[in-house]
């Protein structure tokens, strides 16, 4: 496909298998973090690391941490970081993506914050719940890196894939970074319950280091292969990149009011956000407090990680091929159906047995959903050189969803003690959120004049 912008003609190959592989790598980089980090090991680590001050609420022990000054549930103060890393990702990159539409630099913001993301995870060998205000920094910069990155990869998909192969190619990724993911969380599994008690802190302390060279070093595949600069654009001197950056976001967001059917996605998108990205984060530390484990302990939680991790790679291409044969919207409809009833369902369960089921549920939603989520946006955009700009309406929505979500399960817990009300709160995002799509037509938005 011949592309002209500013009197430059660029040539660009779209479905080229090796640039669809090298994107698709980066999900099998970065996604040790979503699993390691946010979901298996690190909160195990610390809800583990933060039980020393407890009190007895309602006949049950609820530990508690000081920070700054100020006392919160540990698990609270948990989802208030990543609420402010989310507010930060959300106040950072529509700028940034408009910089990067206009210099063509969408690749080098991908590296910045690749490399922000992984040397973060690592310095989480350094936790200490002593020093804990300087501890959760990992946490919070972690939790950036990642989601800002996606901005600048997602953004990739309608420039690498004609529209018809979107559902496939997004469902490749996710895909490719759910068996990425589990093969470094089953190799440090097995490193961690090898070890003795005396040295098993320090292997897991490892494991942080693991994640962020695993990041940098499969992410060095997509670099060596994405295309830079797709559009051959061009700076000159005296350009005023910031203004620059702010003007292009600026005409994205007239051609988005122009773009109804557009709107009216992106309005459902963000309100069931809320509920896909708030399960996807808190979802162990449920299980760790409100699952009768017994003997189990952290293993059952490591079994049902894997659990969602491997049905995912399976509800990834499921729905991507339901999608074929029904369309994108009247899918992730259904979706939405089998996350409300999710919810429900883990208001009442007690039993690991009960949970294993669950967990599988959720890893084939999930891995749909994501995925499904991600090419319909990508199908429904109009033709443009501003897929940065675009994306980041995108994540935005999405990083502002999961502020909402999970302030409202860190809130609805330190007001009842228990996270299944939280669990039982986020049905309402899935009601709402099919309601709207409701709303949205099926035919690919037409590009303003």
């Amino acid at each position: 496909m011949l592309f002209y912008f500013r009197n430059i003609s660029y040539y660009m190959e779209k479905n080229n298998p090796k640039v669809i592989r090298a994107w698709a790598m980066y999900d099998w980089a970065n996604s040790a973090y979503p699993l390691v980090i946010t979901t298996a090991v690190f909160p195990i680590f610390y809800n583990a690391n933060t039980q020393g001050n407890t009190r007895l609420i309602d006949g049950n022990e609820v530990p508690f941490v000081n920070f700054f000054g100020f006392e919160f549930v540990n698990t609270e103060l948990y989802s208030y970081v990543f609420s402010l890393s989310f507010l930060i990702v959300s106040a950072i990159s529509p700028l940034l993506s408009g910089i990067a539409d206009y210099t063509g630099s969408k690749k080098r913001f991908l590296q910045a914050f690749c490399y922000l993301g992984a040397i973060s995870c690592a310095s989480l060998y350094f936790f200490d719940v002593d020093h804990l205000e300087l501890s959760m920094l990992s946490v919070l910069f972690a939790s950036i890196g990642f989601w800002a990155s996606l901005v600048f990869y997602n953004a990739f998909l309608p420039e690498i894939a004609d529209p018809e192969r979107h559902d496939q190619v997004s469902a490749r990724g996710f895909s490719m970074g759910y068996l990425g993911s589990s093969i470094l969380l089953i190799a440090i599994l097995a490193f961690i319950m090898s070890a003795d008690d005396a040295t098993r802190g320090m292997i897991t302390r490892i494991s942080f280091v693991a994640v962020g060279i695993w990041w940098i070093g499969f992410a060095q595949y997509t670099y060596a292969y994405l295309p830079n600069n797709t559009f051959g654009r061009k700076i000159t001197p005296g350009d005023r990149v910031f203004l620059k950056g702010y003007q292009e976001l600026r005409k994205v967001w007239n051609e988005l009011k122009e773009l109804k059917n557009l709107r009216s996605y992106l309005r459902s998108f963000f309100v069931y956000s809320m509920g896909v990205q708030t399960v996807m984060l808190m979802a162990v530390l449920f299980a760790d407090k409100e699952i009768e484990w017994g003997g189990q302990g952290n293993t059952g939680l490591i079994i049902s990680v894997l659990i969602i991790q491997f049905i995912a790679i399976l509800g990834a291409y499921l729905f991507a091929k339901m999608s074929a044969r029904m369309g994108n919207l009247p899918v992730l409809k259904i979706a939405l159906v089998i996350w409300v009833l999710i919810c429900l369902v883990a208001y009442f369960i007690h039993q690991p047995w009960e949970f294993y089921l669950l967990a599988a549920v959720v890893g084939l939603v999930m891995g749909g959903i994501q995925s499904l989520s991600r090419s319909t946006y990508s199908k429904m955009l109009p033709e443009t050189y501003d897929h940065a700009s675009y994306f980041s309406f995108y994540d935005v929505l999405e990083k502002m969803g999961i502020v909402v979500g999970t302030l409202a399960f860190g809130m609805i817990e330190g007001i009842t003690s228990s996270m299944r009300y939280s669990a039982l709160a986020l049905m309402s995002f899935f009601i709402v959120g099919v309601i709207l799509l409701i709303f949205v037509k099926r035919e690919k938005s037409i590009s303003p004049a």
